[in-house]
């Protein structure tokens, strides 16, 4: 140790100290992912550490990406509700937007043609703010009629075509069949359908983050 060093072991430690500070400070903060969308997303019937968005981040920590997950979800949106909120809901620090909306448009009958004009608007305002995105779909059945269905599950992969965006098809694959997985109503998933929401949609979000940070 130097004569300098022995004489001011304060200054020293205040010198180590400040650069320990410094790096603190050099660390970058991990992306924001916000999730825009309906009562899935908002996590009806669940306390927040059991919803989509808070089992998405779970699931991205465990792939061994940092991020931090917005809900941004409202109960009872459609994708018209969306496309008015977008520019406020999702934050301009945003850097991947997961855009989970059209099973209300589905539940109250909307025309296939307006829900893909309100998603392809989400979508082009996203693009304006250049803030990434993932596409989220649901799956019509046929029940509720082969034309519409057909029609409305065209709706998703034509605009993640068309934009160039990730796709996840179907919100509820696997999960609304499974009633240990849903909520008693049989629309909403549980804390247990909500985790296998996320940990299904955390590596098309992981890979969306990776793009946009290149």
């Amino acid at each position: 140790m130097s004569l300098t060093a022995q004489r001011f072991p304060s200054r020293r430690r205040f010198l180590l100290g400040l650069g320990l500070m410094t790096q603190i400070a050099a660390a970058p903060k991990p992306p924001i992912v916000t999730v825009l969308g309906d009562s899935i997303t908002a996590g009806l019937g669940l306390p927040a550490r059991d919803a989509m968005p808070a089992q998405l981040q779970a699931a991205l920590g465990r792939l061994g990406v940092s991020a931090i997950v917005r809900a941004a979800g409202v109960s009872g949106d459609t994708s018209g509700g969306g496309l008015a909120r977008v520019g406020f809901s999702v934050a301009p620090d945003t850097r991947v937007c997961v855009v989970a909306l059209g099973g209300n448009d589905l539940l109250q009958g909307v025309e296939p043609a307006q829900t893909k004009a309100n998603l392809r608007g989400i979508l082009q305002k996203l693009k304006a703010r250049r803030i990434g995105a993932v596409l989220v779909g649901v799956g019509a059945p046929p029940a509720i009629g082969a034309s519409y269905a057909r029609e409305f599950n065209a709706v998703y992969p034509g605009l993640a075509r068309e934009f160039g965006v990730p796709l996840y098809a179907n919100i509820l694959a696997g999960v609304n069949r499974n009633a240990a997985l849903m909520q008693r109503d049989g629309v909403h998933p549980n804390a247990g359908g909500a985790k296998r929401i996320g940990e299904a949609l955390a590596p098309i979000v992981a890979q969306a983050l990776k793009a946009r940070a290149s």
